[in-house]
């Protein structure tokens, strides 16, 4: 299977090929576009799982980029697009700390050359397998959701659908990457009790707090109930990913708590062994793992 990597310039890009050959993929970076044809035939030859990043580093034109995602998906039906992208915050705070120009446009302003870039890349999101926003990411927790993500195709035989859970805190937005997300902030919030107020739902205690009300109990059972309702719909739909945000008040309690009850849930049921994240504790990890 090939892996194409695109997206905009400082969203991290190279992050995500460091870390797929770090779990074995052949990796090749700025690969000119001349040479793309040529080197998808090698790879297939050899079998391996490889990885490319095309961008417009690569080539003249935006078309360009999509002609040869094209091509690969002619020759390789399982070549899988990732997209980078990231806020303009984001990118600007970077490019300020690397004091670098911007290799889109280095004879326009910074903000003006992130703009053209996004509008220019548009129609290649648009075809993207995966789209990652780092924006309230560092580097190596992107990394490690790459190296999850791509883990299990490392088997080709293996098809399952990759789930994402992610926690989260209203305050500082809706993950961009979210296919559906839960509004947890009609549960009891035990930020309001002092003992409790520092710790976060994967403490015990948080986790004994949580258990004494029904209201949870009964919301775990719903969404449970749901997951099982969607997983085969979304499967038979031939969905690759699929990610449910919950989101609370801090991102510390509530939705930690129940993503990591949901993801335990999903393992055991064997429904799917989840990425777990949580963005406002700048975690990440399997479910079953780091506890």
């Amino acid at each position: 299977m090939i892996i194409l990597v695109s997206g905009l310039s400082g969203a991290g890009k190279s992050t995500v090929l460091h870390a797929l050959e770090d779990i074995g993929v052949f990796c090749t970076d700025n690969l000119p576009l001349s040479l793309f044809a040529g080197w998808m035939q090698e790879m297939q030859g050899t079998g391996r799982l490889a990885a490319a990043c095309i961008d417009l580093r690569s080539t003249a034109t935006p078309e360009a980029l999509e002609q040869a995602v094209a091509q690969a998906r002619g020759m390789d039906p399982d070549c899988k697009l990732v997209f980078l992208e990231a806020s303009d915050e984001a990118l600007i705070r970077r490019y300020s700390l690397l004091r670098r120009r911007h290799p889109f446009a280095p004879d326009m302003d910074l903000p003006q050359a992130i703009a053209a870039e996004r509008d220019a890349l548009g129609p290649l999101r648009a075809e993207a397998d995966l789209v990652l926003d780092s924006s309230n990411m560092n580097p190596y927790e992107l990394a490690e959701l790459v190296e999850t993500y791509w883990h299990k195709h490392r088997d080709r035989r293996e098809r399952t659908m990759v789930c994402s859970l992610i926690s989260f805190s209203y305050q500082r937005g809706l993950p961009q990457e979210a296919d559906m997300v839960v509004d947890a902030r009609f549960l009891p919030n035990p930020h309001y009790e002092p003992e409790l107020a520092n710790l976060t739902g994967r403490d015990a205690e948080v986790r004994s707090f949580f258990e004494r009300h029904d209201d949870v109990s009964e919301t775990e059972n719903r969404l449970q109930d749901w997951l099982l309702f969607i997983w085969p719909r979304l499967q038979r739909e031939r969905k690759q990913y699929f990610t449910l945000a919950i989101g609370c008040s801090g991102g510390r309690h509530r939705s930690v708590y129940l993503v990591e009850q949901l993801g335990r849930w999903l393992r055991q049921q064997g429904v799917a062994e989840p990425v777990i994240r949580h963005r406002e504790l700048g975690m990440v990890f399997r479910a079953g793992e780091g506890q």
